[in-house]
């Protein structure tokens, strides 16, 4: 094995597809033209490579082309959905449903439409991170006007039943919003079947280019109001105003069409991939699986070592790339929100790893990780 760094950190972010970047290209330079120009064909061609990436998005989720708006990457979507929601629907009722354990972008949205008025209520989770649907059926209210649950957790990979508590959420006539970041090109999304109203996509999470990304908002049954939450010219419907990212928009569409049509042969690959690692890392005494077995994502593990804490064995592997958790806030301090929701103690959360595995993965890769992790811990433990 080279001494070459080892990348186990998919779910951060991943490497640009050279499909991908081919299908770019030609929109920095050749067809550099602005999508909202309308009086020449450098605008025209920038406006139908906008429409086909739209149309190529609504149909890999089950979509109307209408009901795809483009935006910088699933934290403005997010932000987008639950305050544009807030601010349509204030007036028939200011209470929102989520859960403890959700990205820190739909947590810190909802402290902040706490500030305007909103009333949050937090879900539980089992010690797999699993929602009960009995408990949203005990929390939902006449004045609820948003349910927002993700489909798979970014730090654990569990994956939540939301055919099932999109159901209890539309039997009380609210809206269902469901953050797809991690799962889209990892499983099958479909809004139809799984009854979400609005969902998001990151381009950097599917091989495609950060600060691309986009907001799936249903136009009828239910039909989802918004008010915008960025103003200047009126683009996406009104929705998102700003120069629209061409090539950024481009290479998510190729993006997405990739993952879609490869998600199956790639979960069967990483699935027997983390299961060896996981293996590895499970005969050692006192080391454990956090988060549902049987229902999450093919390419995530989440470890608890135990007696060990996660930042001193990542600073003794500098050539393996993986993470304590969420990119978004390995920065802080404190422990793990999604594992100390789970049940975990704080000393277990503080010792919890995540490998994340992606398509560029191999198997001689992933064997030589866990046996270097397993040599590390035992050497901390001796």
């Amino acid at each position: 094995m080279s001494s070459s760094p080892i990348y186990l950190d998919y779910n951060a972010t991943t490497p640009v597809d050279v499909r991908v970047l081919e299908t770019m290209l030609p929109y920095f330079s050749q067809h550099f033209g602005n999508a909202s120009s309308r009086t020449h064909s450098f605008g025209w061609i920038a406006e139908q490579a906008i429409t086909d990436a739209r149309e190529k998005i609504a149909h890999l989720i089950n979509a109307e082309a209408q009901e795809i708006i483009f935006t910088s990457g699933s934290t403005e979507a997010i932000n987008l959905a639950l305050k544009g929601v807030f601010s349509a629907y204030h007036l028939k009722g200011k209470h929102i449903i989520t859960a403890k354990t959700e990205h820190k972008t739909v947590l810190d949205t909802c402290v902040a439409l706490k500030g305007l008025g909103a009333e949050i209520t937090y879900l539980d989770v089992d010690r797999e991170g699993i929602i009960d649907p009995e408990s949203l059926k005990k929390n939902i209210r006449p004045d609820t006007i948003l349910v927002a649950i993700m489909l798979a957790n970014n730090e654990t990979g569990t994956i939540q039943d939301i055919a099932n508590l999109s159901e209890i959420t539309h039997a009380n006539n609210s809206i269902f919003f469901c953050d797809t970041t991690q799962a889209f090109g990892k499983m099958k999304v479909d809004v139809q079947e799984l009854g979400i109203d609005m969902c998001c996509i990151s381009a950097h999470k599917i091989y495609g280019p950060k600060g691309a990304g986009a907001l799936f908002v249903r136009r009828k049954n239910p039909r989802v109001t918004l008010i915008s939450q960025m103003h200047g010219g009126g683009h996406e419907r009104g929705l998102r105003s700003g120069t629209l990212n061409v090539p950024g928009i481009v290479g998510l569409g190729s993006a997405a069409e990739f993952a879609a049509n490869e998600w199956w042969d790639n979960a069967q690959k990483l699935s027997t991939w983390r299961t060896k690692f996981e293996w590895k890392l499970t005969a050692l005494e006192n080391v454990f699986v956090n988060g549902s077995i049987r229902n999450r994502l093919p390419n995530t593990c989440n470890v608890s070592i135990g007696g060990i804490k996660a930042d001193t064995l990542i600073a003794k592997l500098p050539l393996l790339a993986f993470s304590t958790g969420s990119a978004c806030t390995s920065a802080l301090p404190e422990p793990s929100h999604v594992l100390k929701a789970m049940g975990l103690s704080e000393s277990e959360a503080y010792s919890s790893i995540r490998i994340s595995l992606g398509k560029d993965s191999t198997d001689d890769e992933v064997l030589h990780a866990a046996n270097e992790i397993c040599n590390q811990i035992e050497k901390l433990r001796s």
